[in-house]
């Protein structure tokens, strides 16, 4: 009876988790890393995402992570560096912080707000959290959560994909070139000929809280 509904919250569940191991492979690999990766590689399909889960546990170290993503390094890991000029830092960090703020987005990192991570994250925690609006029965929040992730991707992530990987390809670092190529295969290039005027996703609606009492949390793994 509820077979559509059912299949759109597996698929979002799914597409969480791969957006999930994505933001974990743009991550420092230090402390409790290679793990978690390793256990998220279980649960998706995408063959870029298991060839550089894969790779990481041999290849990926905190000294590798950091002259190629650090600062001084070859690939830009902050989306302030792909606006070509067209917006002033403050103004990224505000819209980004209101986007954050509106859905309770709160990572557990030390990294800028605009770093690849974060924003990779926050479409995971999007996917998590308009599949529980729709276990919730939630339409209103369903629409809008849904609306914020292409808004955002579109926004934001659609910026940084196409170069991103396309200088990920020539560092040869296979973990990170994989992770690359898989975010743009789900981004695509931009669509942009300047940067859009920044609409708060709740522009007309005050909240985004659901009817169910408890949240999801902000990472899967």
């Amino acid at each position: 009876m509820h077979t559509k509904t059912d299949n759109r919250e597996k698929e979002l569940l799914q597409q969480a988790t791969e957006w999930r191991l994505i933001s974990l492979l743009f991550e420092c690999p230090k402390d409790d890393w290679k793990q978690k990766v390793k256990t998220l590689t279980k649960e998706v399909n995408d063959l870029d995402l298991k060839i550089a889960a894969e790779v990481a546990q041999k290849e990926a170290t905190e000294g590798l992570y950091h002259s190629i993503l650090g600062p001084g390094g070859p690939v830009p890991a902050r989306e302030i560096s792909y606006s070509g000029g067209w917006t002033q830092a403050g103004y990224l960090m505000s819209e980004l912080g209101s986007y954050y703020q509106a859905f309770s987005y709160q990572p557990d990192t030390k990294e800028t707000v605009d770093h690849i991570s974060v924003e990779t994250g926050f479409i995971s925690y999007l996917f998590l959290k308009e599949a529980y609006a729709i276990a919730c029965e939630a339409e209103e929040e369903t629409q809008v959560t849904s609306h914020a992730a292409k808004q955002f991707i579109d926004q934001h992530l659609n910026l940084i994909a196409k170069p991103l990987a396309e200088i990920m390809s020539n560092i040869g670092v296979d973990y990170l070139n994989h992770a690359a190529k898989a975010l743009f295969k789900r981004v695509g290039a931009c669509q942009h000929k300047s940067l859009p005027i920044y609409q708060s996703p709740l522009q007309e609606n005050d909240s985004c809280e659901f009817g169910c009492a408890v949240e999801p949390e902000n990472e899967i793994a």
